[in-house]
């Protein structure tokens, strides 16, 4: 697997400590440290410090209020010093446009290196070019529409000239799209040393970005918004169009679908543990399809993963979702507890039928919060003879995969006997609970998901991490923003369904057909355009939770005001008793406006360059 370096790296091993670009382009093994600089401007997505995505929507509440994304969800973002700050690479965040000055640099010289083969120099050149389009789709997801870079500006340039405006949106998109189709003719299908290439671009990384791209493009927020109508820069020309193009979607969607052959091509496929089974073990069906979504994250390189981020290895993460399992790991460093899904996310999730719980007419959506004891039927998600809510019992396996909570099933971490697994007990005084200062869920829930089922508690106190890339881009997403793609340009269709239900059946539920006139209040829901757009949304909320997408889709579908106008819940995790802390806890009133759509740019940049105009609202 590659380990990216900086330009201080580079510089540094540069031959008498003159650091020129001339001599990075003099010899392939130098330019190939360069190539890497421009790998390692890669944002580290799905990172709770680092990705404003991950908890800035409302799956996830931090105990830490310093972390920059639980201040902008309290209110905090701001011009003076924005938070996550990629336009000027401030504020623990990479310095994009400083990458795509690099990626240039390298597209600008790579011609003069002389031992380097042609199809080598070919798949370099491929795999900047794809960097560099990335580069400009991350800011364009964040800021809307932005000064395109297609070439460093010459030194000669007069201070005038280097003062850029930004540019029309639709044509930020056309050029992304257009380095990406560039990139991906001379890029291989699949990585065939693994063992030294495993994390370095491929096609179908290229077809599922440009897809990714292509989609956000055709969304409400970018896509003949009102909002926006009087968004112009300072001489008058639009930065959007006010016009929407329902052909937008056409596009988008065979963009994903070239995307899903290719990966499928390349060898790219859904995760069953039972193909793999890593644990040896013969278990039950309900404990294969947990470990379906838990491995489908964490098993490294798995051929589910399309784009892994080497720059992501995701400890960190995994110790903050890790509940304590044991009273002998109380003020273990390593469990710190303190990343918190939230209720409102544990009740986004289906019931077993597969389908929301207020449309499931046989689940008791109005008695949710009332106790009830797990009996034997219930062992292998809650601990026999358990006391919790009806919330918690006859819910999909996604739910039990992806949440730990009081009372609930943790298989793995050392203990791979169904008769014999961990389970939460999270109330006051135990040991899963608000015991040690700094270290406790504030919600009473744990993000499961994200740890590795091979990670041990040993006998010496010790959590042994198994770290895994964090996934940037895996195929159920790609099936799902298909499914979205065909169902907005043609509506309903068994296209639609099926691309859905091939996620839906790996979880253990029923085609969205059959689930909806079985099982819902409302059973025709998914045979009209907009009662099947809330299905895919849902169904992304719950396949694609912790993963770093709720946020940039919410923002896309233009559904910030909707759903993040919303009070932070969790259980009473101050009680001893299960009545008391079974009582809904209100953490906090949480608003959005429509301002937060898009991120602010910091105000000196607006002083240095008088051809920018900030983001409305800002």
């Amino acid at each position: 697997m590659l380990v990216f370096i900086s330009c201080e790296n580079f510089l540094d091993v540069v031959p008498d400590n003159i650091a020129t670009i001339e001599n990075a382009f003099t010899m392939r093994n130098t330019a190939e440290k360069y190539l890497f600089t421009c790998y390692s401007y890669i944002p580290k997505n799905g990172d709770y410090i680092y990705d404003p995505a991950f908890m800035c929507a409302d799956e996830v509440w931090g105990l830490q209020q310093s972390w920059q994304a639980p201040q902008i969800v309290r209110g905090f973002q701001n011009v003076v010093n924005p938070l996550f700050n990629p336009w000027s690479g401030l504020t623990a965040s990479p310095a994009l446009y400083m990458a795509i000055r690099d990626c240039n640099i390298f597209l600008e010289n790579i011609a003069k290196v002389p031992d380097l083969e042609e199809y080598e120099r070919d798949r370099w050149i491929a795999e900047v070019k794809f960097l560099k389009a990335y580069y400009h789709f991350y800011l364009m997801r964040m800021y809307g529409p932005i000064p395109i870079v297609r070439d460093n500006l010459p030194i000669s340039v007069s201070i005038e000239g280097a003062k850029v405006k930004r540019d029309h949106f639709d044509d930020c998109i056309n050029y992304v799209v257009e380095l990406l189709d560039e990139a991906v003719v001379n890029l291989p299908p699949r990585i065939e040393a693994e063992a030294t290439e495993l994390g370095r671009i491929t096609q179908p990384i290229a077809l599922a970005l440009k897809a990714r791209v292509l989609i956000m493009a055709a969304s409400p927020l970018f896509n003949g918004n009102a909002d926006y109508l009087n968004f112009k820069n300072k001489d008058g020309s639009p930065l959007f169009s006010a016009t929407y193009e329902a052909e937008k979607w056409k596009i988008a969607a065979e963009a994903a679908m070239a995307a899903i052959n290719a990966a499928h091509e390349s060898g790219h496929k859904l995760y069953f543990f039972k193909e793999y089974n890593p644990l040896g073990k013969s278990l039950s069906d309900q404990t294969n399809y947990k470990l379906n979504l838990r491995y489908a994250i964490t098993s490294k390189w798995n051929p589910e993963i399309i784009w892994g981020n080497p720059n992501n290895l995701t400890n960190e993460n995994q110790k903050q979702a890790q509940a304590r399992l044991d009273g002998s790991t109380i003020g273990l460093a390593s469990t710190g507890s303190t990343l918190a899904p939230t209720l409102k996310l544990a009740e986004t999730f289906y019931t077993k039928n597969g389908v929301p719980i207020d449309e499931d007419i046989t689940w008791d959506y109005a008695g949710r919060y009332t106790l009830k004891k797990a009996t034997a039927n219930d062992k292998y998600y809650i601990k026999e003879g358990y006391e919790t809510v009806q919330l918690h019992f006859d819910r999909e396996s996604r739910f039990y995969a992806s949440l730990g909570f009081d009372g609930s099933i943790w298989y793995g971490q050392g203990k791979l006997s169904e008769d014999d697994s961990w389970h939460v007990e999270a109330k006051l005084g135990q040991y899963s609970g608000r015991i040690q200062s700094g270290q406790y869920s504030q919600t009473g829930y744990w993000a499961k998901k994200l740890v590795n089922p091979d990670n041990v508690y040993s006998s010496t106190v010790n959590y042994s991490i198994v770290s895994y890339p964090f996934p940037e881009i895996r195929l159920a997403d790609l099936y799902l923003l298909y499914a979205e793609a065909m169902n907005e340009y043609y509506g309903p269709s068994n296209e639609v369904y099926d691309y859905i239900n091939l996620v839906r059946e790996r979880a253990g539920l029923g085609s969205v057909q059959d689930s909806w006139e079985l099982f819902s209040v409302n059973s025709k829901k998914y045979t009209t355009k907009e009662g099947l757009r809330e299905i895919i949304h849902q169904e992304r909320g719950i396949e694609l939770a912790f993963e770093g997408q709720r946020y940039w889709d919410l923002m896309r579908w233009k559904k910030g005001i909707s759903e993040l106008n919303y009070i932070v819940q969790g259980w009473s995790i101050t009680e001893s008793d299960a009545v008391n802390y079974y009582k809904v806890n209100n953490l906090f009133k949480r608003t959005f406006k429509l301002k937060d759509y898009l991120w602010p740019i910091r105000e000196l940049d607006l002083i240095v360059n008088k051809n920018l105009v900030q983001n409305p609202g800002w």
